[in-house]
């Protein structure tokens, strides 16, 4: 079933509705500056046209009308039109082609003669003299003009001086409406505005399409950020895209999970913590009201004592543990780097466990010949990890087992591991030992003391002085950590190995001791 979410920011605008509307406003804008643009080449090219089919026609016009050009007076120079019906004919025809009146202007600027259909410029009138200066002067005109009231509104006007050898006989004019230009743009503006009206309609709904799809990772992103801020972090985005909004959502499900498992984390942090201290302040509690009451007879109170006792220090090292988790959490784990002797932590960490050892009859292997070994690190660190992991091999293993240490002293670390027979390590729960507060004895059967935290400390720590640790198994026969601490200073000589050796084997060990190639 499909989820719908419907999420919207009360009182605030949607990132789809701003998208939408900065599109809409820069797509408006683009097709204004589109439309000004093309209006204004459209219209200076109908121009440039215009002149140019004017300009042909008037100079056809200045041309062929000599052959009808008359001398009336050779003294004064003045000049008369032949009333020639071929001149009409050529006047009309270009009339007709440039949609406007044809006429010629004498020196003064009255019109001699004019096309047969003329309305405004016909014969007998005058031009703005004006006009005809200018024409003289710069051989042309061409303008906007109504020639000094000679037309109601103004009209594109050409005029071209005629001579007969150096002496103007008369200026020949060809005009054309406006009214052609304003019809022309008319059309243009028109169709402009019906193909961008359709233009804009598409480019807006595809848009706002694309907007809704493109935003739509981010509402349910949003949503899912709400459900978080009510403590749901089952919430999932769904997204198949690999741009930048999939990558978003991508980051944004593995903070979902991390978040998850933060929360799972804590619950299962509480529910241990709550266990753990629990179940050593009832007994404390219970034995003492015990000796207080006098439920408990003083031949037996030294007795329920030491268990008080072992169950105070097992609160303090729930403390210990606790504490050394925030320090490393919060960065505040300092290291004190000095050059030690490991082998002697391991047997001091080992003597520890001589009476568990004792009572399930383990078998401790590899330290018949072990020499000293000298290892850069923090002496009191390096032994909680020692400490935390002869304390799971004595745990889990089996009775009648054994236990067995190997060190490798190599000339830039130091390699040790630790194996212990049993049941093992199951495949599924391999990569999830060294998590905080994960235990594979979920039932408590054989880790009844433990809160899951050992493990995280000897990898936190380990992975503090640079070395790495990892953990090997085989159901129903063996479990195996191997770790490794770099060196940071030279190894120690062979003569003082050899002292170590000897004080070494000189140490009491409790405990049975067996053969290292078993």
């Amino acid at each position: 079933m499909k989820l719908k979410i419907k999420f919207k920011l009360n009182g605030q605008s949607t990132l789809f509705h701003k998208y939408l509307a900065i599109s809409f406003v820069i797509i408006l804008l683009s097709f204004l500056i589109l439309g000004f643009i093309l209006m204004s080449v459209l219209t200076k090219y109908w121009t440039n046209n215009k002149m140019e089919t004017m300009s042909k026609n008037t100079s056809s016009l200045a041309s062929l009308c000599t052959r009808y050009i008359r001398l009336q007076d050779s003294i004064k120079q003045d000049y008369f039109f032949d009333e020639s019906i071929a001149l009409q004919d050529i006047m009309e025809t270009i009339s007709s082609n440039i949609g406007g009146e044809v006429f010629f202007v004498n020196a003064n600027g009255k019109i001699i003669v004019a096309n047969s259909n003329a309305v405004y410029a016909t014969e007998g009138k005058f031009i703005d003299y004006e006009v005809v200066k200018k024409t003289i002067l710069n051989d042309k005109y061409y303008d906007e003009t109504d020639l000094g009231g000679v037309f109601k509104q103004n009209h594109y006007i050409y005029g071209q001086p005629v001579y007969i050898g150096n002496q103007l006989v008369c200026i020949a004019f060809t005009t054309a409406d406006t009214s052609e230009y304003y019809q022309f743009t008319s059309l243009m503006l028109n169709i402009f505005l019906v193909s961008a009206l359709i233009t804009f309609a598409v480019a807006i709904i595809a848009i706002g399409i694309y907007t809704y799809y493109m935003v739509k990772p981010l509402r349910q992103i949003a949503f899912a950020a709400h459900k978080f801020g009510q403590g749901d972090f089952s919430t999932r985005v769904k997204v198949k895209s690999r741009d930048e909004i999939g990558q978003l959502a991508d980051e944004f499900n593995n903070m979902a999970e991390s978040l998850c498992s933060s929360e799972n984390i804590r619950r299962s942090f509480i529910a241990n913590v709550s266990h753990e201290l629990k179940t050593p302040m009832t007994t404390i509690a219970g034995f003492i009201d015990g000796i207080l009451d006098g439920t408990i007879p003083p031949e037996k109170q030294n007795y329920y004592l030491k268990i008080v006792s072992d169950e105070v220090r097992r609160l303090s090292r729930l403390v210990r543990s606790m504490l050394d988790l925030s320090k490393i959490d919060n960065g505040e784990l300092k290291l004190n780097y000095q050059n030690f002797d490991f082998v002697s932590t391991l047997i001091s960490a080992l003597v520890t466990f001589e009476a568990e050892i004792e009572r399930k009859n383990i078998e401790i292997r590899g330290l018949e010949d072990m020499q000293s070994v000298y290892i850069d690190g923090d002496a009191d660190l390096i032994h909680q990890v020692v400490y935390n992991l002869i304390e799971n091999a004595v745990k889990f293993v089996n009775e009648n087992g054994y236990i067995q240490f190997i060190i490798n002293d190599l000339p830039d670390k130091t390699e040790f591991a630790i194996i212990n027979s049993g049941h093992g390590i199951d495949k599924n729960d391999l990569g999830l030992v060294f998590d905080k507060f994960y235990k594979t004895d979920k039932s408590r059967s054989i880790d009844k003391k433990g809160m899951g935290l050992g493990l995280y400390l000897v990898k936190t720590i380990i992975g503090l002085h640079g070395g790495k640790i990892t953990v090997s198994s085989e159901i129903n026969k063996y479990c195996r950590f191997d770790f490794y601490i770099p060196r940071k200073t030279p190894k120690k000589s062979r003569h003082e190995n050899k002292v170590s050796k000897l004080e070494n084997k000189n140490a009491k060990l409790p405990f049975k001791k067996g053969d290292s190639e078993k």
